[in-house]
């Protein structure tokens, strides 16, 4: 690839955190406390809301997730796939972390957690719902936000917007049945119809429209494209933040009657972020694997798709469920874990190389 191409890539991959996205746990926080007190205050506003569906999707935050995952869809170049093979040990650490290991152990770890440890600590009745939101979670690996991890680890762009295609791609078809078995083997009924429905509406017609948009946005010039890109993207954690009031305006007596629940439900994705950056990591400097492409490689499998979980469990169970309360705590704890991981990853480069010599 030429220089001025090699840029445009690097440019593409992320840039780094921005306002918005550094104090996203700040931001999430006051959205759940401003959420929880209109749930309190005004219960039949929330109640209004949550009644604007056609066929089980929510209308207010259908619109609120596409605007959410669009811009960030629009930065994922399917042209780039061709780079897969040059770097056939990185991209095949991401699909096996991602894709034969992540949902499974996201799986173990919630019915340990869930089931076993803290069962008496917890609803009875939502246990399942908390089970299905941490499935969710697990087989829905980073999409958006890995381009800024990628970007603070010094990864290699071309790399990253090749893994981020792929994974896109593999996600279109391995989601809803991963899903549907995780749940069938936890003994939770599975809605295949609003299933599918999820994974249409929230995969692959916003992914659709963000490439149209891409394509037309690029054939105008790549200033264009970025301009347009840098305008909308602050558009994506407004909607987040939004769509986060909304949910917990649902939930605002239970969180108020029960507030241990986000802490235990924090446990087991802590746990499995920590578990699958070190696996992913590991395997990566076992493979001897280059450290930028090691780098955005543990960071994919780390963080989550948290965007599609929160849309699908709000769709599949509804605002007031474990599931989508589940998914939300992944929001909570993900910036301040990536950020410390990166911090992690970037520290150890000189431990990681040894082993490439």
């Amino acid at each position: 690839m030429t220089n001025a191409c090699d840029t445009d890539l690097k440019q593409s991959a992320g840039a780094p955190l921005g306002f918005f996205e550094r104090y996203l746990t700040l931001w999430v926080f006051l959205c759940i406390a401003a959420g929880t007190a209109l749930g309190l205050v005004a219960p039949q506003a929330a109640q209004t809301v949550g009644a604007m569906e056609i066929a089980q999707v929510n209308i207010p935050v259908g619109v609120l997730i596409w605007v959410m995952i669009t811009p960030m869809l629009m930065k994922i170049d399917f042209g780039s796939l061709h780079e897969v093979r040059g770097q056939k040990a990185g991209i095949g650490v991401t699909l096996f972390v991602n894709w034969v290991v992540k949902p499974f152990s996201m799986a173990l770890i919630g019915w340990l957690f869930i089931k076993i440890l803290f069962a008496d600590w917890l609803p009875a009745d939502q246990l399942d719902s908390y089970m299905a939101g941490l499935i969710l979670l697990g087989a829905a690996p980073c999409t958006a936000m890995v381009f800024v991890w990628s970007n603070l680890c010094n990864g290699n762009a071309n790399f990253t917007i090749s893994q981020v295609a792929l994974n896109d791609l593999v996600m279109v078809f391995a989601f809803a049945p991963i899903v549907a078995l995780l749940l069938g083997v936890s003994s939770i009924p599975v809605p295949w119809d609003t299933l599918l429905l999820s994974v249409v509406m929230y995969i692959v017609i916003p992914l659709a429209i963000a490439q149209a948009v891409r394509a037309h946005l690029l054939k105008r010039g790549k200033p264009t494209f970025e301009a347009a890109l840098a305008k909308i993207s602050p558009f994506s954690i407004i909607a987040l933040l939004a769509t986060l009031v909304l949910l917990f305006s649902f939930q605002g007596q239970a969180i108020v009657e029960q507030p241990l629940v986000i802490g235990i439900l924090a446990m087991p994705i802590l746990l499995q972020t920590l578990l699958i950056a070190a696996l992913g990591y590991w395997l990566n400097r076992s493979l001897k694997v280059s450290h930028d492409v090691a780098g955005p490689s543990t960071m994919i499998g780390a963080s989550n798709f948290f965007e599609l979980a929160v849309a699908v469990a709000i769709v599949l169970y509804g605002f007031d469920s474990g599931a989508a309360l589940a998914t939300v705590v992944g929001v909570l704890i993900e910036v301040p874990v990536m950020l410390w991981l990166v911090r992690m990853v970037n520290n150890s480069r000189n431990w990681y190389e040894r082993a490439l010599h």
